[in-house]
């Protein structure tokens, strides 16, 4: 039962097939609080740059309509026009500052993840209106977090604005007597300046946020032991299988090895662990190793060598690290031709191909 346990819970780091998945199907990390601060942060550079230029487009539109009020038609298609007019002129002047606004909000989703087009969250399912499932969301962990987050926001943010305003308490008392000249730019100073400081606040709580909301997503792409074989299985196949696969590749490589051990010049032993069948003729550069192998494989070699009356030398350094440097269908290592060339000359005086 332990065990079984232990291979179905989520322990195990998730895989990049498996992080890629939940990006299709729309489950990213999204912290509302970053999406909230650059809108707020896009609110405030809009309203330090573009107060001016919208405040006073506005105030020409609707100063030109006030003066010559008495001029405008009365009629249904006169007065559809005038409003047409008062219309374009409102969108003329805010239509850069609310693409702006647009695309601050388009970053502050593009800053937690790539763009993401998946209709997986539109699709109809019962946990979405099962009362059960709902309750559940309503007294989970992240619902309770979410609330103390907003109390932590609003204690913050009600303590710096009352820090802000309450020196200022008699200047606000008398801003109905004040001349709208002069409310105007007061307005827009003070509104900067808790703009400003809301900005900083939601910073920290932001940054903090976002790290939570990576946690929580990191945690449910979690995958158990029984997840990972799976997977493992889908992408790289069956262990079984590339057991299998790997046996038969290594059993028809030691096929096609022994099959040219014929052909070799003699045989270097240790005597009875390792075996190196070397093949040499007039005009190689070097000889070439054409099987080698240990214990089994080792006296294999030798019994098709003593099948075909091929030379056996008992030399165990030199086969010890003749099994260790050189490979199948490879020159003997230069290191090695001493030692090499000693056996090979060896062998031809006892054929007799070298005579004194």
């Amino acid at each position: 039962m332990a065990d079984e346990h232990d291979d179905t819970e989520r322990s195990e780091d998730p895989t990049q097939k498996r992080l890629d998945e939940a990006l299709q199907r729309g489950d990213v990390v999204k912290s509302q609080e970053v999406n909230t601060w650059f809108v707020l942060a896009g609110a405030t550079l809009i309203l330090l740059s573009f107060s001016g230029t919208m405040s006073s487009g506005v105030t020409a539109l609707l100063g030109g309509l006030l003066s010559n009020v008495h001029q405008i038609p009365v009629d249904g298609s006169g007065l559809l026009r005038t409003l047409q007019t008062v219309a374009l002129g409102v969108i003329a002047a805010v239509a850069l500052p609310f693409a702006l606004l647009m695309f601050a909000a388009t970053v502050g989703n593009m800053v937690q993840h790539r763009l993401v087009w998946s209709g997986e969250s539109l699709k109809p399912k019962l946990s979405k209106i099962s009362p059960a499932a709902g309750f559940k969301r309503l007294f989970s962990k992240i619902a309770l977090a979410n609330f103390i987050k907003g109390l932590i926001k609003l204690a913050l943010i009600g303590g710096v604005m009352a820090v802000i305003l309450w020196p200022k308490r008699n200047q606000l008392d008398g801003l109905v007597t004040m001349d709208p000249a002069v409310v105007l730019p007061l307005t827009k100073t003070l509104s900067l300046e808790m703009l400003g400081t809301v900005v900083a606040i939601l910073a920290i709580v932001a940054a903090a946020d976002y790290l939570f909301q990576y946690r929580q997503w990191y945690e449910r792409q979690k995958m158990s032991v029984r997840e990972l074989k799976e997977e493992f299985k889908q992408t790289d196949g069956d262990p079984a299988i590339k057991a299998k696969i790997r046996q038969l590749r290594q059993n028809r490589a030691r096929k096609r090895m022994m099959a040219a051990v014929p052909k070799a010049s003699v045989i270097i032993t240790n005597p009875t662990h390792y075996a190196i069948a070397l093949q040499y003729d007039r005009g190689m550069n070097a000889p070439l190793c054409l099987a080698k192998g240990v214990d089994n494989i080792a006296l294999k070699i030798r019994e098709v060598a003593a099948a075909h009356n091929i030379p056996v030398v008992e030399d165990p350094p030199l086969a010890r690290a003749l099994h260790a440097t050189v490979e199948i269908d490879q020159e003997v290592p230069s290191e090695h031709y001493r030692a090499v060339a000693e056996v090979i000359g060896y062998v031809m005086r006892l054929r007799g191909t070298v005579r004194h």
